[in-house]
């Protein structure tokens, strides 16, 4: 990705004249997500924070609102107007979810800190403050390192194996004179999941989640994650990232534009915020579709996004995509690096050989309560095709609409979510194996592919300030190649691999599948980031037609994790 190297030199050359007060970006799975959101719906009309379809969030931009509402919210408190007495509709939980907000983001926290401050050290100058292992807060440098730990053990049904996730490493971000910032984390891990887990690694040559593994122990795997990004400001309003991580656009459980469940990728960010508009430029360097044999270099892929986004009314915001993916020998394509024209144009003005993906979104918060989502992915389509509605297979796009309730049914603290995802046969892939919408053996976007439809349902409840209680259930049917039948499902096959049938291509068509996947967990949280937590899941997997091939598995699982989300097996 020379290019795309040469082109950040250029902006280090040139930004140390203007950049200004950076931040560095909340870490994928972190609960201030889920509380981030509870806020956004509940104030309903903050247009700055109706940005967040784009993750990572950044966290300068977010603990700023956050000490808004915490302001509003304590002068409503004091006050004696009867109409103003709580806006937000606080709870007393969500007051300890803002301090404890506040207290992981302290370098952008202005008001009162002391809260913040251990009441006891641990080993000289360690846990000085709650959350943080080590923290240094001095003129013209911020840091903080923090150990990241995570012991799983669980028990399968059927399986007289012990599953296990043993995650060892290390989290470290850091500011230096408010102008650069800079995060990196590293863990090594050793993992035995539950068997339809071990069976999509086989099929796949991938962990979900990550990239290069090793065998472990015959039936687990031992990789190591290391991620990492600087960042800095081009101007006022334009915020730049460079590094290997991951992004997600969406305001879902699961994304049809982008998503964050597959492995980090080295990528460059460019996001502008002004005015009623948000509009983000990433460009990434990926691994096409590959069968590891020796200790070969990986051949590369490229892509280029544009999301831009606008606040239409307060309560409305609603965003456009587009991404091309391209395979050239390992080198970027110098005309996909315009931030502002529309891809689709350059693609076919060097000749339509690359996979050009549109789409659009959107996001309404209602009456302080809900909030509406939803997204349209168009890869082809031909819209007198759609009318006839006999199942042409380049019809190909994807839809997304969910919905989320807060305090449902007058429960403090209780938020349900529903969601549906439906994408057609073929949607992803390509005419050739390498601009497939993928990267290192997994989906860029949905995890299923293509040829799907997905309905999900989430309940998080917070019934104390140190308890939580998640419900979740997937349930998908999905068509799978049968007898040299390309189905559309699977993505890294060529979509020219249709053995000559134009029509008659539907959702589920094929081999057809259904799944379940049922999660019940309860997590403590002892101090700070640190959690215990318990859980039960059921998984029945059916194959029409073959009751040998269908499995139930049950899985319990217990476990403690410091710094670190919850690994899911949620396929």
């Amino acid at each position: 990705m020379q290019i795309i190297k040469s082109f950040f030199k250029l902006l280090v050359f040139i930004c140390p004249f203007v950049v200004t007060a950076q931040s560095v970006y909340l870490p994928q799975g972190d609960k201030g997500y889920h509380f981030v959101d509870r806020l956004e719906i509940k104030h309903q009309t903050n247009t700055n924070i109706n940005f967040s379809t784009l993750k990572p969030y950044n966290r300068k931009y977010i603990v700023k609102e956050a000490e808004y509402f915490d302001s509003i919210q304590k002068q409503s408190s004091n006050s004696l107007v009867e109409v103003a007495t709580n806006p937000l509709n606080f709870t007393k939980l969500d007051e300890y979810n803002m301090k404890s907000f506040l207290m992981n983001n302290s370098e952008w926290v202005t008001g009162y800190k002391e809260s913040f401050l251990s009441k006891k050290n641990i080993v000289g100058s360690l846990y000085k403050t709650k959350p943080n292992l080590l923290e240094i807060n001095v003129k013209d440098f911020f840091l903080v390192v923090n150990p990241v730990l995570q012991f799983n053990l669980a028990k399968e049904s059927g399986s007289n194996e012990m599953l296990f996730l043993n995650t060892r490493g290390i989290t470290a971000r850091g500011m230096i004179a408010k102008r650069l910032g800079f995060v990196t984390t590293i863990t090594d891990n050793q993992e035995r999941g539950p068997e339809f887990f071990k069976q999509y690694i086989n099929t796949q040559r991938a962990v979900p989640g990550v990239g290069f593994y090793k065998g472990f122990k015959g039936t687990g795997v031992d990789y190591f994650d290391a991620r990492g990004y600087i960042t800095f400001n081009a101007a006022k309003y334009i915020d730049i990232q460079f590094g290997y991580d991951k992004n997600f656009i969406g305001n879902g459980y699961r994304s049809l534009f982008l998503s964050d469940w597959g492995n980090s990728n080295l990528f460059l960010k460019l996001n502008t915020k002004i005015w009623k508009l948000n509009y983000q430029n990433l460009f990434m360097e990926l691994i096409p579709p590959y069968t590891k044999t020796a200790d070969d270099i990986f051949e590369r892929k490229y892509t280029a996004m544009h999301h831009l986004s606008m606040n239409v009314t307060k309560w409305l915001n609603v965003g456009v995509f587009e991404s091309i993916i391209f395979g050239r020998k390992n080198h970027f394509d110098f005309q996909y690096l315009n931030p502002i024209i529309f891809l689709r144009h350059i693609e076919g003005s060097i000749g339509s050989p690359d996979n050009a993906l549109l789409g659009g979104d959107f996001k309404a918060n209602i009456a302080h309560k809900v909030q509406l989502y939803g997204q349209l992915l168009l890869d082809e389509f031909v819209l007198n095709k759609i009318k006839e509605n006999k199942g042409w297979w380049a019809n190909k796009y994807g839809i997304q609409l969910g919905v989320k309730y807060v305090d449902a049914f007058g429960v403090p603290n209780l938020d349900l979510q529903a969601e549906t995802n439906s994408v057609r046969p073929y949607t992803y892939s390509h005419n050739d194996s390498v601009s497939n919408y993928t990267h290192y053996n997994q989906p860029l976007a949905h995890p299923l592919g293509a040829n799907f439809q997905e309905f999900i349902g989430i309940v998080r409840y917070q019934p104390k300030h140190n308890v939580y209680i998640l419900g979740k259930v997937i349930y998908y049917k999905k068509g799978l190649d049968s007898l040299g039948y390309n189905a559309g499902g699977n993505i890294f096959r060529l979509d020219t691999d249709r053995y000559g049938i134009e029509e008659g291509y539907k959702i589920g068509g094929g081999q057809k599948i259904t799944c379940i996947n049922a999660l019940v967990q309860v997590s403590y949280e002892f101090r700070e980031n640190l959690y215990f937590d318990l859980s039960y899941q059921y998984r029945s997997y059916k194959v029409a037609n073959y009751p040998t091939q269908s499995t139930n598995t049950s899985l319990i699982t217990a476990g403690l994790r410091l710094n670190i989300a919850k690994r899911e097996y949620d396929l």
